[in-house]
């Protein structure tokens, strides 16, 4: 019925951004403890929205704000796009108009640092999307259907037969998450010499919309993680943290690379990985 669709959109609005930061919160209190630090309550990320919300609004230009919001809405679409069963090659448009959006943002203004993030930001996009459209192309392979709500029918988790593209789903997972080695365009962390890069110019409740997006992409790529093993939600959930905290483990042990040798990287290994696990699957098949 409409208004069961409704409600599921409603509490996937509610509870999606929810979950992004208490995983946020989680990553931050990990990486304390592994750096030998107290580090920040759970529940941080909210309390720096709401401290953002509650300062002065300065902007730069219009056209800036417009980027900011449409790079939400396009997030807050793609989770919605997912959780509703959707199509998988329409979540990837999607996803690549939030960046776009972004990119745009950061190029909207004169600062050099926010210019130097948006272009790194292309060279991610060139990077990892490849590998995200293979991952579609591979489900397709496996389930017959584009559509997310097909995969749970197919009765065998994903990661079986697809073992390596979801090897190289992580390295794409370094990437959207802003961990290290891949921090490039935009990071947390204090030691990157472009400070904020993308998103320097955006300040107070601006900076709150990028950060609620942020939410919203944390908990797609925790939800994008446990399709790999959806029939059976609970291993679904473990197999998720499992790599969430995998990734929180990288960031801590690798130092930040240049983005030329991600792309490489990316186009050498993540490809390589994916194309190999395509031809399986043909060859599979064909037998």
């Amino acid at each position: 019925m409409m208004w069961e669709v409704w409600f599921k959109i409603l509490m996937v609005l509610i509870l999606a951004p929810i979950g992004g930061a208490v995983l946020m919160g989680i990553d931050r209190i990990l990486t304390a403890r592994m750096q030998r630090r107290v580090g920040p309550p759970l529940l941080q990320p909210i309390y720096d929205v709401f401290k953002l919300l509650g300062k002065e609004p300065i902007l730069l230009n219009r056209i800036q704000v417009i980027y900011a919001f449409l790079h939400l809405a396009f997030i807050v679409l793609s989770v919605i796009f997912l959780v509703m069963g959707q199509d998988l090659l329409m979540l990837l448009f999607i996803i690549a108009f939030a960046n776009i959006a972004l990119i745009l943002g950061g190029m909207s203004v004169r600062s050099p640092y926010s210019r130097i993030g948006s272009q790194r930001e292309i060279l991610q996009m060139v990077a990892y999307e490849p590998i995200l459209v293979l991952m579609v192309v591979g489900i397709y392979l496996v389930t017959g259907s584009f559509l997310a709500s097909d995969i749970a029918s197919s009765g065998r988790p994903l990661l079986f037969s697809l073992p390596l593209i979801f090897v190289a789903f992580l390295l794409v997972l370094t990437v959207k998450l802003q961990k290290s080695p891949f921090d490039l365009a935009t990071s947390h962390h204090a030691h990157q010499e472009i400070v904020k890069g993308i998103t320097i110019e955006y300040s107070g409740p601006y900076l709150a919309i990028l950060e609620i997006a942020h939410f919203y992409k944390v908990a797609l790529l925790f939800i994008m993680l446990m399709l790999f093993w959806l029939p059976n939600i609970y291993i679904a959930l473990a197999l998720a943290a499992g790599c969430y905290f995998l990734e929180i483990v990288i960031d801590n042990a690798f130092a930040r690379l240049t983005p030329i040798w991600m792309l490489q990287y990316m186009w050498t290994v993540g490809l390589g990985m994916a194309f190999t696990n395509i031809i399986w699957l043909y060859m599979g098949r064909g037998l």
